[in-house]
């Protein structure tokens, strides 16, 4: 029997009503630490995560509860079997004392079997569900929040925090509420038996209680400190292996190490912390039983002589005592469970109450075609309040045309360029596609007809076929292979035994910059976008891959608005026009010949590299 889980419905009951603040940087892992287990925090886990689930829950409650009531035949029949049985040699009476107790623990394996496999399994399930919920929400967050928060911990976001959830709908929630059952019949049954004994027993009891809830109190901030920490050195880890090769050619072996150690020994301060409150917790409860067993023992034993209470009546009494301690001590271990549920639960909110990308109410206009009339209109923006990186940037790119942008590093090109692939939203100013503010545009319609060529182009693990058809997985052989001819990728997989269909090894370490660079042209070119961004795009090619790349991108750009970045000038000298930025200012434009001609900042950059 599994409850299956709608991923987006989730995401709307977990996330809802709670908003992603504009301006928030990176993610908090520790200050919501100290943050005690509200009611709050309890009525929204059974709102989404366990009332989602209740038919399975409830099926299980009903296992555990006829578990554990089965359980209590054998303590009960030891009373019959002393007092009735022995004393009275009655033997029909012992062959109906097995066939029950038999029966007993047949229910109870049956039930206990059963339990596992209903709650184990949906418990798996939902961190399936939650696993593809964070990741869902993550990828479609503001490409200002990955600049803010390392890959690493983000992949321990989506795999780690929400293993803890299962003991929300597993066998921890049950094993509670089983507990507690079972508790309340003993309680019952021991003060039916003897009322001045039980009143003995549970003074202790809750003592041990009143730890526990302060221990608890205490051990869920931890909790919560530890994903953080395990976040982060998996964030450091996981940097350290993506660039090994730079770490290994300034030879900072030793130090990633020693970043490393330092890491897992902050993890090892926090398993440590987490596990002297659990142990101290254990080791009151150790006592505790301890003495509640010596005062049984002393008061049972007492009366016994005095001919207030049978053998029979005493073992029993243990017996059910037994079962009253024991699900208390196990709630402890439930507990501390829980509580790491719930930190997980804290750490996933974090992230399910951001709003994605491109969910404004502004944004309502969609896109059914793009002609490609691009402008600017007194665009600023600024990455930090008060230091703009644009300044008034105005200007147009009518459809087909070809713009460069050109200027010192950090002059602003690229944030130009982020801009128009509607990556960022300025701080003040418009930016328009086909007459429309690009801020209430619907993303999804507007990217469709988007292709982008970076300056460190990223490539998937796979094989170079796999690449080139992640713009458009459904294009034909033909419209592939057209993009292969167009890019000259074909000029280097002629000599790959798999041609296209090589393996390229992560990020594409197996390929030289210039064949990474051919291979993510191609993929611009099979998008066959209205609108081209191209940063850099021939920043690691060689003189003969160049030229074969301008070749490419002249049928590439033709009849398509495109945004060209680049510092090797030589290669937007064909450009409708050419945009000079200097401190996110344009400070020139025209065509070549006639900035050339003008003997300003873009003559001075172009003489420069001719020199070179």
């Amino acid at each position: 029997m599994t409850v299956t889980g709608n991923p987006d419905k989730i995401a709307r009951e977990v996330g809802k009503g709670l908003r992603y603040r504009r301006g928030s940087r990176a993610l908090d892992g520790e200050s919501r630490g100290s943050r005690p287990v509200s009611l709050a925090s309890v009525r929204h886990a059974v709102r989404t995560i366990i009332w989602p689930r209740k038919k399975l829950v409830f099926v299980g409650l009903l296992l555990v509860g006829i578990n554990r009531l089965a359980g209590l035949v054998l303590p009960g029949s030891t009373k019959f079997l002393i007092d009735d049985v022995i004393v009275e040699h009655d033997t029909s009476l012992l062959r109906l004392l097995l066939l029950v107790v038999a029966l007993a623990l047949i229910v109870q394996s049956v039930t206990s079997f059963l339990l596992t496999r209903l709650l184990s399994v949906e418990a798996q399930h939902l961190i399936s569900v939650l696993r593809a919920q964070m990741q869902r929400k993550i990828i479609r967050l503001p490409i200002a929040f990955f600049d803010d928060n390392k890959s690493g911990a983000l992949v321990s976001r989506i795999m780690t925090d929400v293993e803890g959830v299962r003991n929300l709908v597993g066998t921890g929630l049950v094993q509670l509420v089983g507990g507690v059952l079972t508790a309340v019949v003993a309680f019952v049954l021991l003060i039916r038996i003897n009322a001045l004994m039980t009143l003995y027993a549970f003074v202790p009891l809750v003592v041990f209680g009143l730890i526990s809830m302060k221990a608890f109190a205490h051990i869920r901030p931890i909790f919560r400190r530890r994903g953080a920490i395990n976040a982060e050195v998996t964030g450091r880890v996981t940097e350290t292996l993506g660039g090994i090769r730079v770490v290994k050619g300034f030879s900072a072996e030793e130090h990633e190490c020693k970043v490393f150690e330092k890491g897992v020994a902050r993890v090892f301060d926090n398993v440590r912390q987490s596990l002297t409150a659990t142990s101290l917790v254990t080791s009151m409860a150790t006592l505790l039983m301890g003495l509640t067993s010596v005062i049984i023992m002393g008061v049972g034993g007492t009366m016994i002589m005095n001919g207030q209470m049978t053998v029979g009546d005493f073992v029993a009494f243990t017996l059910y005592l037994a079962f009253l301690i024991t699900p208390i001590i196990q709630m402890s271990n439930i507990g501390t469970q829980m509580t790491e549920a719930f930190a997980g639960l804290d750490r996933m909110e974090e992230i399910l109450e951001m709003d994605p990308e491109g969910e404004e109410e502004t944004r309502h206009v969609r896109l059914d075609d793009v002609r490609g009339d691009l402008s600017f209109e007194n665009v600023s923006f600024a990455y930090e309040k008060g230091k703009d990186v644009l300044k008034n940037v105005t200007f147009e790119a009518p459809a087909g045309s070809v713009t460069a942008l050109v200027g010192s590093s950090g002059s602003g090109k690229t944030t130009t360029a982020g801009l128009a692939a509607s990556f960022r939203t300025p701080t003040t100013g418009v930016v328009r596609i086909d007459g429309h503010d690009l801020a209430s545009v619907r993303l999804d319609s507007y990217r469709r007809r988007l292709g982008v060529v970076l300056q460190d182009e990223f490539l998937f693990e796979g094989s170079i076929r796999e690449n080139i058809l992640f713009a458009r997985p459904e294009a034909t052989e033909e419209e592939l292979l057209a993009a292969v001819a167009a890019a000259h990728v074909k000029e280097f997989t002629d000599r790959f035994d798999d041609g296209l269909d090589a393996l390229i090894g992560e990020r594409g370490v197996k390929l030289s910059g210039g064949q990474r660079q051919r291979v993510a042209i191609a993929r611009a070119v099979l998008a066959d976008a209205r609108i081209l961004i191209l940063d850099e795009a021939t920043s690691s090619l060689d003189n003969e891959s160049e030229a074969y790349i301008q070749e490419s991108l002249g049928r590439l750009m033709s009849g398509r608005t495109t945004l060209v970045i680049a510092h090797r000038l030589s290669t937007i000298r064909r450009a409708d026009q050419i945009l000079v930025l200097e401190d996110g200012c344009i400070v020139e434009r025209g065509t070549h010949d006639r900035l050339i001609a003008s003997d300003g900042r873009y003559r001075e950059l172009y003489t420069y590299q001719v020199r070179i």
